[in-house]
C-alpha cells in the first residue's frame, strides 16, 4: 500500500523542494528538538510501562518466591506445570516453515508476557467481584467482557512490543510463533501464582496439594498457547495487509478471547454434568473435556498453520527459491 501523498507532492516532480509544504523531515534546530522530544516522550511513557508491569509482577512473585525459598522441591512442580505448554509452543515453532525466530525475541516476548500478565490479574480482581456479583449472568458477564479480551490482549501486546517491530518477524506464521511464547510466558506466571497460592492456603500435605494443584494447572497451560497462538497468527496477516490491520487485530482478538472464555465458562459446567450422567469420576470427566476442547481449538490453529505451510510448499516449488516477505508499506511513494 502506497504512502498517501498531498496533490501538491503528486503534482510536482522530483526536483521541487517540498519541505514544510507538504512533506517534512528533520532539517533545522527546531525540528531536530521537536523529534528529540516526541522520541523521548514515547520512550519514557514504555519505559514507565514497564517499570509499572515490573513492580506488580515483584509483588505478585513475593510469596512463591517466598515458598520456593522454604520449599525448595516446590520449583520442580513449577517446572511440570508448563511442560504441556512448552511443548505445544515448541510444536508451533517448530512448523515454522519460514525460518527460525532469533531466541533473543522468543526470550524478550517470553519475558514481556510475565511482565504484562501482571496487568491482566489487576483489572481481573479489581473488575471481577463487581461483575460476578450480578445474579446469574454475572460470572459469564466476567468471562466474555474481561477475562478473556483482556489477558488475550496482553498476551498479543507482549508480541507487539518487540517481536512485531523486527525485520526477524518476516511472515504471516512467525505470529502464530510469537503468540504461542506469548501464551506460555503468561500460563508460567498464572501456574506459578495459582500452585503458590494453593499450597499456602491448603490444610492437607503440601505434596498432595502442590501434586493435585499442578496437575491442573498443566492441563490449562496449553489453551493460553493456543489461543494467543491464534490471535498472533491474526496480528501476523495484520502486518503483511496493512490496510486491513486493525480489522485483522480486532478479529484476532475476539476469535481467541471468545474460546477462551468458552473455555472458562462451560469447564465448571461440563465435567460436572459429565460426572452426573455417566459412571466416571470428575477428576477424569475434567481431564477429559479439557484435553477435548484443547484438541477441537487447536485443530482450528493447525488447519490455518497447515494450509499457509501447504501454500509455502507449493510457492516455492513452482518459482524454485523460498517465497521472501515484502512490507510495501515502507516502499517510497511512485511518482
Amino acid at each position: 500500500m502506497q504512502r498517501r501523498r498531498d496533490p501538491v507532492e503528486r503534482a510536482s516532480d522530483e526536483s521541487t523542494d517540498l519541505y514544510d509544504v507538504s512533506t517534512w523531515e528533520p532539517r533545522s534546530a527546531m525540528d531536530r528538538l521537536a523529534y528529540s522530544i516526541y522520541t523521548g516522550v514515547r520512550y519514557t511513557l514504555r519505559g514507565i510501562v514497564f517499570l509499572v508491569a515490573l513492580l506488580i509482577t515483584i509483588a505478585l512473585l513475593v510469596q512463591p518466591a517466598q515458598l520456593a525459598l522454604g520449599t525448595p522441591w516446590l520449583g520442580a512442580f513449577f517446572g511440570l506445570s508448563v511442560v504441556p505448554a512448552a511443548l505445544l509452543a515448541g510444536f508451533i515453532w517448530y512448523t515454522d516453515i519460514t525460518s527460525s525466530e532469533p531466541l533473543g525475541l522468543l526470550v524478550a516476548t517470553f519475558v514481556l508476557a510475565v511482565l504484562f500478565a501482571t496487568f491482566a490479574a489487576v483489572v481481573n480482581s479489581l473488575v471481577g467481584p463487581r461483575l460476578q456479583a450480578i445474579p446469574v449472568v454475572g460470572t459469564v458477564l466476567f468471562f466474555y467482557l474481561i477475562v478473556g479480551p483482556v489477558e488475550e490482549s496482553v498476551k498479543l501486546l507482549a508480541v507487539r512490543t518487540f517481536a512485531y517491530r523486527s525485520e526477524s518477524f518476516d511472515a504471516v506464521i512467525d505470529g502464530a510463533v510469537y503468540g504461542a511464547v506469548a501464551g506460555l510466558g503468561f500460563a508460567a506466571i498464572e501456574n506459578a501464582i495459582y500452585i503458590t497460592g494453593t499450597v499456602a492456603q491448603t490444610d492437607v500435605g503440601l505434596v498432595t496439594a502442590a501434586t493435585g494443584i499442578t496437575t491442573v494447572r498443566a492441563l490449562v497451560g496449553p489453551g493460553h498457547v493456543i489461543y494467543s497462538a491464534i490471535a498472533g497468527y491474526y496480528l501476523g496477516l495484520a502486518k503483511f495487509n496493512p490496510r486491513h490491520s486493525g480489522p485483522l487485530v480486532v478479529k484476532g482478538l475476539l476469535v481467541a478471547a471468545f474460546v477462551h472464555a468458552t473455555y472458562n465458562v462451560t469447564v465448571g459446567i461440563v465435567p460436572d454434568l459429565i460426572a452426573s450422567t455417566y459412571p466416571i469420576g470428575f477428576g477424569l470427566a475434567f481431564i477429559g473435556y479439557v484435553v477435548a476442547y484443547d484438541l477441537a481449538i487447536g485443530y482450528y490453529l493447525y488447519r490455518k498453520i497447515d494450509r499457509y505451510r501447504r501454500t509455502y510448499r507449493t510457492v516455492r516449488d513452482d518459482t524454485g527459491d523460498p517465497p521472501r516477505s515484502e512490507l510495501t508499506e515502507f516502499d517510497p511513494p511512485q511518482r
